[in-house]
Parts: C-alpha cells; sequence; structure tokens
C-alpha cells in the first residue's frame, strides 16, 4: 500500500468512508523534518544569515502509532507559518527540547521524541483512521486542523483550553505535524474544510485565522466591538490580513500599517480606507539599538488622528514586537487595548510605563486561540465572510523555499504548501459559492 493509493482514493467521487476506513495504510510516507543533530549548524550567525533550505529536509518517515483520542490524516495541503521558520533556524530555542519533554509525560507521549521533528501547524485533508474513544469523526470526512494540542486532565484548562499547563502547538511543540503526506492529530482540533475552496486555500487559514480571531474579536482578546479603531500591523501579512477583514466585517476601521505601496494596494483592495506605508513616510522609533525615540511615536500618532477624523487608537493588533511596541503603548487612547500574539522583530519589549499606567491601557497577551474560537474562525471562513489570503503555493519538495521566503518576508499573506495534491485547484466542492466570492479568495493571488 501506498499513499498513491490513498490520493486515489480521494479523488474518486464514489469512495465512501467504508473504503477510506478498508485502506491499507503505508509503513511510511515523506515529510518535512529538521534534524536533531543539525541543531549547532546556524551557530554564531545572525538571524537574517539563517537559512531554512539548509535546514529543512523531506525525509521517508514511519507512520507513527495511532492513540485513543486521535485521527490519522491524509495531508492534501498546508502551509508555512513563522514557527515553521522558527523551529527551521532553532530559534529562540530548538525544538527537541520541547520534545524531549513532551515525550516524558507518558508512554504514549513518548512517540513524539525522536531524533526528527515532523513540523506544521495546518493542513486541509481527508481522516484515514480514528483512535479509540472518537465518535464524531469517521474516514473519508474532510476537514483542517487547528494547532491547539491539549490533553486537559488539568482543571485550568476546562474554562479556556488555552491555559491547560500541557497545551501545546502541534507541528511545534509536538511531532507529526502538517507538513507531510500523513499527520497525527488529536481528535479535537478537526474542523470542516469550508466546501467552495481548494486544499492548499483550505489549509491557509488555520493557525493564523484563528490567531488572529483571538487576539482581536475574543473575549479572550480585545473583544473588538463595532466604531473601534484598530491599529493593525503588518496588515496585508499572515496576521494582518486576517485582522483586517475581521476589523471590517464587525464594523471596526481599521489603520493599516504596511512597508510598501503594493501591500498598501492589498489593504485597500480588502476594503481599508486608512492606510501608513510606514517605509514611505519614514518612521523610525529606535535611535539607536538601545533608544527609543518619543518624538517618532509623537508623529505617528498625529497621522493615525489625520485618518481617524481626529480620534486615537482604541485597539492595537500587535505582534511585531520590540520594534513597535513602545509606538503601539503610546498610541493607544486612554483605557484602550494593546493585545499582542508574537515578537517577530524581538522579545524583549521596551516601552515608557507612564502611557500605560496614568493612561489605564491594557496589555494582553494572545496565544494561538481555544478549540471553540478556532471553530468561530473557520465557520466565518466557511461562510465566506472571511477569506483565504493565498498568495503562492509550492510544492512538498520546495518546503525550504517557501520558508526561506517566509524568513525574508519576501511574500504577501500565506504561502501553501501542496502535500499529497497533485495540483493546485483540487477538492472544491460548492463551485456556486465559490463563485460568489472568487474575486475575494484570488485577492492574494492577484497582486
Amino acid at each position: 500500500m501506498t499513499v498513491k493509493d490513498i490520493l486515489a482514493a480521494i479523488q474518486s467521487p464514489d469512495s465512501t468512508s467504508e473504503d477510506f476506513a478498508a485502506l491499507p495504510l503505508p509503513e511510511s510516507y515523506r515529510a518535512i523534518t529538521v534534524h536533531k543533530d543539525e541543531t549547532e549548524m546556524f551557530a554564531g550567525l545572525e538571524t537574517r544569515d539563517k537559512d531554512p533550505r539548509k535546514s529543512i529536509h523531506l525525509d521517508d518517515v514511519p507512520l507513527p502509532e495511532l492513540g485513543p483520542g486521535e485521527a490519522l490524516v491524509a495531508v492534501m495541503a498546508s502551509s508555512v507559518n513563522y514557527n515553521s521558520v522558527w523551529t527551521s533556524i532553532f530559534e529562540p530555542l530548538s525544538t527537541f527540547g520541547f520534545l524531549e519533554r513532551y515525550g516524558r509525560t507518558s508512554e504514549l507521549a513518548k512517540r513524539h521524541d525522536l531524533p526528527y521533528h515532523i513540523i506544521g501547524s495546518d493542513l486541509a485533508g481527508v481522516v484515514l483512521r480514528t483512535g479509540p474513544g472518537v465518535n464524531s469523526w469517521r474516514p473519508g470526512d474532510e476537514v483542517v486542523a487547528h494547532c491547539l494540542s491539549v490533553e486537559l486532565e488539568s482543571s485550568d484548562g476546562h474554562n479556556d483550553t488555552m491555559l491547560d499547563p500541557e497545551q501545546r502547538i502541534w507541528g511545534f511543540e509536538t511531532n507529526f505535524g502538517g507538513l507531510a503526506e500523513i499527520a497525527l492529530v488529536k481528535s479535537n482540533q478537526l474542523m470542516p474544510k469550508p466546501d467552495h475552496l481548494s486544499w492548499e486555500e483550505a489549509a491557509a487559514p488555520g493557525l493564523v485565522n484563528s490567531t488572529a480571531y483571538r487576539q482581536l474579536v475574543s473575549r479572550n482578546g480585545a473583544g473588538m466591538k463595532q466604531g473601534d479603531n484598530v491599529l493593525i500591523w503588518g496588515a496585508s501579512g499572515g496576521l494582518g490580513s486576517y485582522a483586517t477583514q475581521f476589523a471590517l466585517a464587525g464594523g471596526a476601521n481599521p489603520i493599516c500599517v504596511v512597508s510598501s505601496e503594493q501591500k498598501a494596494d492589498i489593504c485597500r483592495s480588502m476594503g481599508a480606507e486608512a492606510i501608513i506605508d510606514r517605509s514611505a513616510e519614514g518612521y523610525k522609533f529606535w535611535k539607536d539599538e538601545n533608544t527609543q525615540d518619543p518624538k517618532e511615536w509623537k508623529r505617528f500618532g498625529k497621522r493615525i488622528r489625520e485618518l481617524t477624523g481626529g480620534e486615537d487608537i482604541d485597539i492595537v493588533f500587535e505582534h511585531p514586537g520590540r520594534e513597535t511596541f513602545g509606538a503601539s503603548v503610546y498610541v493607544t487612547r486612554k483605557g484602550g487595548t494593546i493585545t499582542t500574539c508574537a515578537s517577530t522583530s524581538g522579545y524583549m519589549h521596551q516601552y515608557d510605563n507612564r502611557y500605560l499606567w496614568m493612561s489605564l491601557k491594557r496589555i494582553i497577551g494572545s496565544h494561538f486561540a481555544n478549540y471553540r474560537e478556532a471553530w468561530e474562525a473557520n465557520r466565518l471562513i466557511a461562510k465566506g465572510k472571511i477569506h483565504p489570503t493565498l498568495s503562492k503555493v509550492y510544492s512538498l519538495e520546495d518546503t525550504g523555499q517557501a520558508a526561506h521566503d517566509v524568513h525574508r518576508n519576501a511574500h504577501q499573506g500565506k504561502v501553501g504548501v501542496l502535500c499529497l495534491a497533485p495540483e493546485e485547484g483540487l477538492g472544491v466542492r460548492d463551485h456556486e459559492k465559490r463563485a460568489k466570492h472568487i474575486d475575494a479568495i484570488n485577492r492574494f493571488r492577484n497582486v
């Protein structure tokens, strides 16, 4: 039995759940990996000089054992997120430490502690097998997966599963991720594949869409409401492109910060009107490596008020981190909220606390999303209210180049990866719904 037989079953319109359940599983499959014995390969290099193309491998790996509450999924397509870049350049830590710690938690978890790490935190595909205790999903179901892996044996996670002490990001802090022909997930990671999207389009939103939903919309994040002025850094990027859509769909006013006219045009095509091209306007928030420039914060705040009719920012959608955080705190209105989910320009943030405490502002940390938030975010995709921001698609063999492009910020929106899917455009079930939204679906491809 080979993965080609699985692909044939997926492509056949006559395949039933029973057919998929009867398919013999292959002993091995192709997967994108990093290797434990190469974790020091970039030692001494600056972050920008570390090249994912050198550390990412396409290997033939053995099929993992299926445990209770889990599913094996044939992966038609996946995508590259920034956590795949971090994994590939072994920053800020090697992910093998995550796998070792997870492996110590139980006999079943030992499967994850391997000398290779199969990466990837998105997928769209078809369920092949389910383990004991799985009742909601069957072989043959077309699914996408969110990346929250939880154990839920502690009470801490039962109000918000993101607070589970054993919360991990699948494909980053666990093994058997989505950049592969087959993936191992917990069944409570699965959600229905939006039927008007192709495999690669359906795989693209997962991590970033859910992250943006929690950070901006959910009560666990900023709790955005109609009329809010929302400052969105990197508004045409992987995260920001979804934040921009959520702001527009929710009646808020996005103020989109971008770094080029091309990216400004993307924001306009989504419906945004207030746009700041930080490169063209020359904002330099740091005088040198250790000193920020409050005059630039003030100039930035003045520009924002010009775009909002004199109003300040209610919510800042933060993810660049060190480079922008001081400015973000400053420009937020009294009583406003800075919500942060990443630090792609550096983790050690500096800001003037007088502007936080004396103006009663809040900083909220936000990390991925719980199952309910991910489900709601995916539901909006399925209803055509929010759209994928897929710009380019790579083959599984070219994943290293895809990660390199994301590392260099040489991409728009999201970049996809075909895994089992032999070409783009497959997997669409509702062509009528697709036709209604085709311009929005292709928005980032047409740039």
